[in-house]
């Protein structure tokens, strides 16, 4: 609904990928160019974010930044929406990820909740990290033995609600449940290790899509076997937001913080007539979640509405987002990793 369909229709791929410089992973679709990359909306066809910001990157990223991480934004960001609960997966933090798959990027990710439905009777749910006392064996054995109901027992499982916020360390087991729509931003790596054979719906998965090319033993290698209590998971990773900016007319709430990770920082804009915004030399993403408005920088102006994203680049000194609309205006703004 968010990108405006008449009939939207649930499918095998519940992902919108947001300024996107990385290409998905997807056996049997190999063929499919360039898949997961953020096109640039253009009178030319297939021009990528990607090509940009290689070809101008200190304009596009900032010079500070790409002294540290070249022309790489560091970060992605998508849009899911779970018809069914995913698969129960890991990603590996950045020193198992420069182990294993040669990568300066990790997949340490935060999920914000935008809505959700009830599906079969339930309401949106995830889970997330072990449970005390599960171990690399036990684990390891509900794998060989593909006991599901097994393997979602060792994890805590929490209902969600709009607003709520989760940082995802990588090394974390994990899982989001049916009926959850949410924002995921995360470092800009695709590794995803699937513990399950087989989807819920009865979706045969790929061994290579489990194990990414490690083998079913080394990918154990991806999870900490770290295990806390329901109430220690929930104050380690429920992020609490908080309001930085408020006026008569907008409003701005960081989401999640370089404090609590240095790999990204998300907040969320509500404009009742207009807002400006300083660039101050660092790129951004902008995602509208309600309302319209235009958006202007110096002589550019753009009109968006719900569905619509945006990149600011780094060169932007500032820019306003005029509401247009009879509601006010909603939208993530997203940055990459911390530079300094």
């Amino acid at each position: 609904m968010l990108q405006g369909a008449e009939q939207p229709e649930d499918n095998h791929f519940p992902e919108d990928w947001i300024m996107s410089v990385v290409s998905a992973r997807n056996t049997g679709r190999e063929h499919i160019r360039d898949e997961g990359l953020s096109k640039i909306e253009t009178s030319q066809q297939d021009i990528y974010l990607k090509d940009l910001l290689e070809h101008n990157p200190i304009d596009f990223l900032g010079r500070s930044h790409i002294e540290k991480y070249s022309n790489h934004t560091g970060v992605l960001v998508k849009v899911i929406d779970a018809a069914e609960r995913l698969t129960v997966q890991v990603h590996p933090d950045r020193v198992k990820a420069k182990e294993l798959f040669n990568s300066s990027f990790g997949k340490t990710e935060c999920w914000h909740i935008l809505g959700g439905r009830e599906v079969n009777g339930e309401m949106p749910h995830v889970y997330l990290g072990f449970k005390p006392g599960v171990t690399r064996e036990q684990w390891t054995r509900l794998f060989e033995e593909q006991d599901i109901n097994g393997m979602l027992d060792c994890l805590h499982k929490y209902e969600v609600k709009q607003g709520d916020t989760f940082l995802i360390e990588g090394g974390t087991p994990h899982a989001i449940g049916a009926g959850c729509l949410l924002v995921e931003i995360q470092e800009p790596t695709d590794y995803t290790i699937r513990i399950e054979k087989t989807s819920p719906s009865g979706l045969v998965i790929d061994d290579y899509m489990c194990h990414q090319g490690l083998g079913f033993e080394k990918m154990f290698e991806c999870f900490h076997y770290h295990s806390y209590t329901r109430e220690e998971t929930l104050r380690k990773w429920k992020i609490l937001s908080k309001i930085i900016n408020e006026s008569e007319s907008s409003m701005e709430e960081v989401l999640i913080d370089y404090k609590d990770t240095p790999y990204f920082r998300m907040t969320v804009v509500e404009v009742e007539k207009e807002l400006e915004i300083t660039g101050n030399g660092v790129f951004s993403g902008l995602y509208i979640i309600s309302g319209a408005a235009d958006i202007t920088a110096g002589s550019t102006n753009l009109s968006g509405t719900v569905g619509d994203q945006f990149f600011i680049p780094a060169k932007a000194a500032k820019y306003r987002i005029q509401n247009k609309g009879n509601e006010p205006f909603r939208a993530l703004r997203l940055f990459g990793p911390k530079v300094s």
